[in-house]
């Protein structure tokens, strides 16, 4: 049974840093893709960035965050998104999410709270 455990949410100011963490217990393995996605009060849930955990594949991003963010693995089992030059509309619960299947993801995590304010 996989697992997936979002951390390292919290207030940010605009223009500060922060780092989420999402750390996987099961059958995760460093080719398996993941991917951060997020959701503000009143929206729907919206696709961040991911990674398919192969050198050889870049990491994709949605526009809203390009240049601004950064989605890593620091080992099979974790993945990271730095999150520079937040910005208010940044604010949303992110969640993490392993292994494409289909239009979605298999695995989803329960969520962390991102506040950026102005």
């Amino acid at each position: 049974q996989v697992q997936l455990v979002e951390s390292g949410g919290g207030l940010v100011q605009a223009g500060g840093s922060l780092r989420l963490s999402c750390t996987a217990s099961g059958r995760i393995f460093s080719t398996t893709g993941m991917a951060w996605f997020r959701q503000a009060p009143g929206k729907d849930r919206e696709f961040v960035g991911s990674t398919m955990g192969s050198v050889r594949v870049s990491p994709r991003y949605s526009d809203s965050v390009k240049g601004r963010f950064t989605v890593s693995r620091g080992s099979a089992k974790t993945m990271y998104l730095q999150m520079n030059n937040v910005e208010p509309e940044d604010t949303a619960v992110y969640f993490c999410a392993a292994d494409p299947w289909g239009p979605g993801y298999k695995y989803w995590g329960q969520g962390t709270q991102v506040t950026v304010s102005s």
